[in-house]
């Protein structure tokens, strides 16, 4: 049984392909580090490893899940008789909070608009995928599971189904998307196919878009926004937030958001002396 076998058993194709690609870099770091197999790693090569990653970014939890399946798996195959990274544990603490220094105004997230693209019949597809983003502020999942039939261009609007913690609700698009969806839908998406489905969104593979191909769309356009954290969550978070500080009555911004509960959307109600204070810190941080 190989790796990519065993982790199809255990999780999502997704989450396998994620971790896949996280235990082949911890293969490299191995290799090239400790010169030694990653067959035989210790508990503190590992932990070297994640030191290593702490560098460049905050959230392990992806790598560190990767690392524990692949000596999972090489215990269950026999080829090893203990799991070196079994007993580490991330004390990172993920805030539920919204961090308002990470969020974007409207003007800022139009930018992400103004992208340049690589291949021309990708272009319609790119715009309705950020647009989708920035104007409805679905989440990526949300986007992954659009079907044509989600989509009423005579009407100008667009159908979210019901997910595990959001509502199904009906969406007004704006007139430009519209256009866009037009073209994608009647000139770009046919040439793009080469499977047999209703999903809205094809990859350039022509293939239904995953959730990390959707992802890595947003990352091509964090160069514009250095300091900040710039992904689906953020993106949804800043239009949820712009439109309370607009004025938009509560029960409103709940239905759009899909939230089921108003406690949800209350979380985005922020005071100007609480946006003050997220901004001392994020410049001025306490020790």
């Amino acid at each position: 049984m190989e790796f990519t076998d065993y982790l199809s058993n255990k999780v999502a194709p997704s989450t396998a392909k994620r971790y896949n690609r996280e235990v082949e870099l911890f293969f490299l770091f191995q290799l090239k580090e400790k010169s030694r197999h990653p067959k035989e790693a210790t508990y503190q090569d590992v932990m070297d490893y994640l030191g290593q990653l702490r560098k460049t970014q905050q959230n392990l939890s992806c790598s560190l899940h990767g690392i524990k399946n692949y000596y999972k798996y090489l215990v269950v195959t026999g080829e090893r008789k203990d799991n070196p990274a079994k007993s580490i544990r991330l004390r990172d603490k993920q805030s539920r909070e919204v961090q308002l220094q990470d969020l974007f105004k409207p003007e800022e997230l139009e930018q992400l608009l103004d992208k340049k693209e690589r291949y021309p019949i990708l272009k319609n597809r790119n715009r309705i995928i950020l647009s989708l983003f920035i104007y409805q502020g679905l989440t990526n999942g949300e986007i992954t599971d659009l079907t044509l039939s989600n989509i009423n261009l005579e009407e100008g609007t667009i159908y979210i189904k019901q997910g595990r913690k959001t509502n199904s609700r009906t969406l007004k698009l704006q007139s430009k998307q519209v256009y866009w969806l037009m073209e994608y839908i009647h000139k770009d998406r046919p040439q793009l196919l080469k499977v047999e489905t209703n999903n809205l969104i094809i990859s350039k593979l022509g293939t239904e878009e995953t959730g990390e191909g959707i992802s890595y769309l947003v990352e091509t356009q964090k160069h514009l926004f250095p300091e900040r954290k710039l992904n689906a969550k953020t993106i949804r978070q800043s239009v949820i937030t712009n439109m309370l500080k607009s004025g938009h009555d509560l029960r409103v911004v709940q239905t759009f958001a899909g939230h089921r509960y108003p406690s949800a959307t209350e979380q985005y109600k922020q005071t100007q002396v609480e946006e003050l204070k997220q901004q001392i810190l994020k410049y001025h941080p306490l020790q």
